[in-house]
């Protein structure tokens, strides 16, 4: 019994990097379609059909819940979610306020990288107890 305790305990141990990694980048993911719902004035055009920021981040949720198992990282969900029309392979594109288009893919980069940097202290900090 001890035995079955400790083989089980080990596995849980070897396990919580794994899980914490897929947490670390389920918050990735979050922050990317918040970062797209909060956009003020910005249409996304995809398909060349313009919609708001609300319905573009709905849209990336939608497109998250279908792609499942496939996105398992940020970097999975922008090539999967955030780029562009599966079927047509069109782009995505945004246009801000001030007129500059730029691709979502792009825009969905520079969140990411500016996420990371915000928060690479943090992973090496180690949890308080």
């Amino acid at each position: 019994m001890h035995r079955m305790i400790a083989i089980t305990m080990l596995f849980a141990l070897l396990a919580l990097p794994a899980f914490a990694q897929q947490d670390a980048e389920q918050q990735k993911i979050a922050y990317l379609i918040d970062s797209v719902a909060t956009l003020q004035g910005a249409t996304f055009i995809r398909n060349g059909t313009e919609y708001d920021a609300k319905h573009a981040a709905d849209h990336m949720r939608l497109k998250l819940r279908f792609a499942g198992s496939r996105v398992k990282t940020a970097e999975d969900f922008i090539t999967y979610c955030g780029t562009g029309s599966s079927i047509s392979g069109i782009k995505y594109t945004i246009r801000f306020r001030d007129g500059r288009v730029v691709d979502s893919a792009t825009f969905l980069l520079g969140k990411l990288a500016e996420y990371e940097i915000g928060h690479e202290d943090h992973a090496l900090i180690p949890p308080v107890h």
